[in-house]
């Protein structure tokens, strides 16, 4: 059976893939966050630009919000969130102090989470100020190790804001390590008596009260991800991803479809090929059992994903797709996706791609 020649779809096909942002859905998520740790106070995490969707949009809509304190990683992230929000913000540096950045922090106005007793040293003996102490109570990334936290010297507490650690299990409930790490958390925290503490990400707000302290610092709950599940909820959909279908084609069966010819037509199918690819941040894994959307519709990926192009099975949905001419990707699906790609949904978007036309709406 021959292949009929591919069939343009509509004109919206000449606009490229661009990334939608819904501000409102942020500013429920950030809702939901607060109202789950009532108890404390909820700052935002806005590192990597915002998780890929533009630091100074978000950070600005949560500051409305009622946000006033921020987490990104580097003092560079800092500068600019201080230009973006103004002086009240509190900014914290989640990758901590390197000596001779003393005059960086300081003129911005950062505070450093120190993790190391040669960064605490060193900032020390550079003039001092605000910090916060990062302890390694079982991730083994960043942090003093208890004992060193425990043995610190109180010339080394001196401008001391916060006491805060890192949960490395927080997006599987049941795992032991988040009780062992919050015990580990209660011991060291007899040392400093009246200093505010922090533990919980998004999976530890989920994981209750126990958890919360006095701040809580989610970072992909805000962007409408459960670490905990493939579903949102509680949490809504920040983004999807818009773009243009560029092609509809019949493929008959036994044909193949993408790179590698992985994927066999086991009967006559139609194809829409959009135009987002693993260049737009889409993994190329995504095609064992990825999907996307038509309007409301799932419909899977059928093939491999190629730089700028992804193949999607419309069978039976054909002239809906020639009406619309756009195709619709993560959003809801952004977790199945994720699963399908044998990665997490915090991935995909910080490798949104840079050439994606970031729009906002909600304002």
């Amino acid at each position: 059976m021959k292949t009929p020649d591919a069939i343009p779809a509509s004109n919206s096909a000449s606009e490229p893939a661009r990334l939608i942002v819904d501000l409102a859905a942020l500013r429920h998520n950030y809702s939901v966050l607060t109202s789950l740790a009532p108890n404390a106070r909820c700052a935002a995490v806005v590192k990597a630009d915002a998780y890929g969707l533009d630091a100074e949009p978000i950070a600005t809509v949560l500051r409305d919000a009622g946000c006033t304190e921020f987490f990104i990683a580097t003092p560079q992230e800092g500068a600019a969130l201080r230009k973006a929000l103004g002086p009240a913000a509190v900014i914290y540096v989640l990758n901590g102090f390197q000596a001779g950045l003393h005059a960086a922090f300081a003129g911005h106005g950062l505070i450093p989470v120190i993790g190391s007793s040669d960064s605490l040293r060193a900032f020390h003996q550079e003039g001092g100020g605000a910090f916060a102490l990062h302890v390694d109570t079982g991730m083994n990334r960043l942090g003093l190790t208890v004992d060193e936290t425990l043995a610190l010297p109180a010339a080394h507490k001196a401008g001391l804001h916060l006491v805060m650690s890192h949960l490395a299990c927080s997006d599987d409930p049941p795992h032991p390590m988040n009780a062992r790490q919050l015990a580990r958390f209660h011991d060291v925290l007899k040392a400093f008596p009246g200093i505010p503490a922090s533990l919980a990400n998004t999976g530890g707000v989920l994981l209750g009260p126990d958890y919360h302290f006095d701040l809580v610092r989610p970072g992909v709950g805000l962007y409408g991800i459960n670490p905990a599940s493939q579903s949102a909820e509680p949490f809504r959909p920040v983004l999807h991803v818009d773009a243009p279908i560029l092609q509809i084609r019949s493929v008959p069966a036994g044909d193949t479809i993408g790179y590698g010819a992985r994927y066999v037509a086991q009967s006559e199918r139609t194809i829409a090929i959009a135009g987002f690819g693993y260049a737009d941040g889409l993994p190329r894994a995504a095609w064992q059992s990825g999907t996307a959307r038509l309007g409301g519709i799932c419909v899977p990926v059928a093939g491999m994903v190629s730089m700028d192009l992804t193949a999607i099975d419309i069978t039976g949905h054909e002239a809906f797709a020639r009406e619309t001419g756009r195709m619709q990707f993560y959003g809801e699906d952004l977790g199945p996706v994720a699963g399908a790609s044998g990665t997490i949904g915090y991935e995909l978007l910080v490798r949104l791609g840079s050439r994606l036309k970031r729009e906002y709406s909600g304002r």
